[in-house]
């Protein structure tokens, strides 16, 4: 009898010895090591590792496809997603994207193409995104296609989860915090004027009802993943009317939580204790403009903006994206962009959509290669390109049983 009929007959045995297990989990069939049926028996579990995927994205196929919305973005963003969907193709994962362009930088950004990425938003629930630049210069309109985006989805709340990668060495190790951000107010309410030849009015907008919803959004995520403590980050010492009322919105949800420990910081010492003593910070919650500094200060304790993936959420959208927002122009075309922070992201939309097996996979492949540390992009130290390190994350997508 041949090695295949061998393991044809293995397999056909274990399905009724273990019909519920999972190949590979069940020992009862293993034979001793060095025969040729444990040889056989290595071949069929080599089988199963590359089939497992397919059956697996069977299943989910039987359940439905996933429909995503997918933004490329500027800079290094269509690299990325490039790197995202062979990552998906080499992990079977049963998602669609519906892919749109938006650029303000490649003159591809029109008030029909925002239209057109909402409608579809409004159908998948869901989108991934790269960073769509906003160039500096005024052209007559202050609101950024971004902002304008993200109000048109009321996508009130960004959510950033700094953690340490094992195998990358910083100053800080084994660091876990989340940094929770109102983005649709503050700063960024795009309301500027000249009020007199040479002075402009910048208005900052702080309103209770979206201090308290981002404040309730603190303290229930907190809950949910089991956290036990909240900072409020502010300067009400200053701005004593407009981050006044944020701290006191934040004070009074605070009181509806009482086992979350609950404390303030003001945005300048924040700053300083978070490069000084990270370890102290659980979930700290903010306005805008102080969300996005915090965001890539934080970012930098642990490796930068290619390795920190990020999430927005309104009430019925979900958009994942990179945790600290930006669009590494210098490296368009050079193959050097780190894709950690994206296929993070990316996991973590997979998960949002209960699909948990593709989810767990992808993540724990991209961790490995983070922590074998053969093959690192040139922000971590090393002289690997974007496609060696996809490609590294595909080959370890796959465990392995035997030689």
């Amino acid at each position: 009898m041949g090695i295949s009929q061998v393991t044809l007959v293995l397999l056909l045995v274990y399905s009724f010895c273990c019909p519920i297990k999972l190949l590979g989990e069940c020992d009862c069939l293993v034979p001793e090591a060095g025969s040729v049926k444990s040889h056989a028996w290595r071949s069929a579990l080599r089988w199963s590792d590359s089939s497992l995927l397919s059956m697996q994205s069977e299943n989910a196929k039987s359940e439905g496809t996933f429909q995503v919305t997918m933004l490329p973005g500027d800079g290094v963003g269509p690299e990325l997603m490039h790197a995202v969907k062979e990552v998906f193709k080499a992990a079977s994962v049963p998602v669609v994207f519906d892919e749109h362009h938006l650029s303000e930088v490649q003159n591809m950004a029109s008030e029909e193409k925002l239209d057109q990425v909402v409608d579809s938003m409004k159908e998948s629930k869901v989108a991934l995104i790269g960073k769509i630049h906003t160039p500096m210069e005024y052209k007559g309109e202050l609101a950024s296609y971004d902002m304008r985006l993200r109000r048109k989805l009321d996508l009130f709340a960004n959510v950033v989860h700094v953690k340490s990668l094992p195998g990358y060495k910083t100053r800080h190790n084994n660091l876990d915090l989340v940094i929770i951000r109102e983005q649709t107010e503050g700063e960024y309410s795009s309301l500027e004027h000249e009020s007199a030849k040479g002075v402009i009015e910048c208005l900052k907008i702080i309103t209770r009802a979206k201090s308290q919803r981002i404040a309730k959004f603190a303290f229930d995520y907190a809950t949910k993943k089991g956290r036990s403590k909240v900072t409020a980050v502010h300067k009400a010492n200053i701005m004593k009317l407009g981050d006044g009322l944020f701290l006191q919105c934040c004070e009074e949800v605070a009181e509806l939580y009482p086992k979350i420990k609950f404390d303030t910081m003001i945005i300048d010492n924040c700053c300083m204790q978070l490069v000084q003593n990270p370890y102290q910070f659980d979930v700290l919650v903010m306005p805008n403009l102080y969300g996005n500094i915090i965001d890539n200060l934080a970012a930098g304790l642990v490796g930068g903006a290619g390795v920190v993936p990020g999430e927005s959420y309104s009430a019925e959208y979900a958009v994942f994206e990179m945790g600290a927002r930006h669009p590494f122009a210098q490296a368009v075309g050079r193959n050097i962009a780190n894709p950690t922070a994206m296929l993070l992201s990316a996991a973590n939309m997979l998960r949002h959509l209960n699909l948990e097996f593709h989810s767990n996979l992808i993540a724990d492949a991209v961790k490995k290669v983070i922590k074998v540390g053969k093959v690192r992009t040139r922000d971590l130290g090393g002289y690997s390109t974007t496609s060696d390190f996809v490609k590294s994350v595909i080959d370890n997508l796959h465990p392995h049983y035997g030689a």
